[in-house]
């Protein structure tokens, strides 16, 4: 019993000195819930694995992302650690990508699908909704205190191929989720960026009327 609350009260500490981490680098204008604020992505993942349920949940979150008539545009392919689809996964990525990447649990292609399913037309958001669907993915692995890096940097083709991605669907991104691990375990070139990241003002993407930014 002791151990469980000794345990408990260190997960209190961690998560509160994350949010300390957290503030040094991040001031809302308008007051939000900190999950929107909390969450960003870092590269530092300590090669431990998880397991399926844990990343079976991330997918849940992102079942229950809106769309288009109830569409659900997105796809999603995976491969764990320690599994047989894991080095054509990882493959996939530029050398950037995998200097950090090779330390996580798990790799998730994010795919869409380009039309409707009830009639075949074209579906304008596709890419939209499946971007609602990956942010509630991110959201929920933040939560549950993992890392979730979402990324551009692979062969998009040679995914195409190799994942058989059928004709009607669109490759989207790659993400990378872990355990956090240590950013001095990271190449020295890439710890100087590891820490959550500011955004742009309102004002510079929200216009009343009519559009007035660059």
């Amino acid at each position: 019993m002791w151990r469980f609350l000794a345990s408990a009260k260190n997960a209190k500490a961690v998560k509160m000195l994350k949010q300390l981490e957290v503030n040094k680098y991040r001031k809302p204008e308008c007051e939000v819930d900190p999950i929107f604020v909390n969450r960003w992505s870092p590269r530092a993942m300590s090669g431990q694995e998880i397991t399926k349920k844990e990343l079976m949940t991330l997918f849940e979150a992102a079942r229950w992302a809106p769309s288009s008539y109830n569409n659900q545009h997105w796809r999603f392919l995976f491969a764990m650690k320690s599994t047989k689809n894991w080095e054509k996964f990882f493959n996939l990525l530029g050398d950037f990508n995998k200097s950090w990447a090779k330390n996580a649990s798990a790799l998730v292609l994010i795919i869409s699908k380009k039309t409707f399913d009830h009639n075949g037309s074209p579906a304008m958001t596709h890419s939209f909704d499946t971007g609602a669907a990956w942010e509630n993915f991110a959201l929920q692995g933040s939560i549950q205190g993992l890392v979730v890096h979402g990324m551009q940097g692979f062969d998009y083709d040679k995914a195409k191929k190799e994942l058989k991605t059928p004709e009607g669907y669109q490759v989207e991104a790659i993400a990378a989720v872990g355990k956090p691990g240590k950013k001095e375990d990271l190449p020295e070139e890439m710890q100087k960026n590891e820490y959550p990241s500011g955004r742009k003002k309102v004002s510079e993407f929200v216009f009343e009327g009519e559009f007035k930014g660059g």
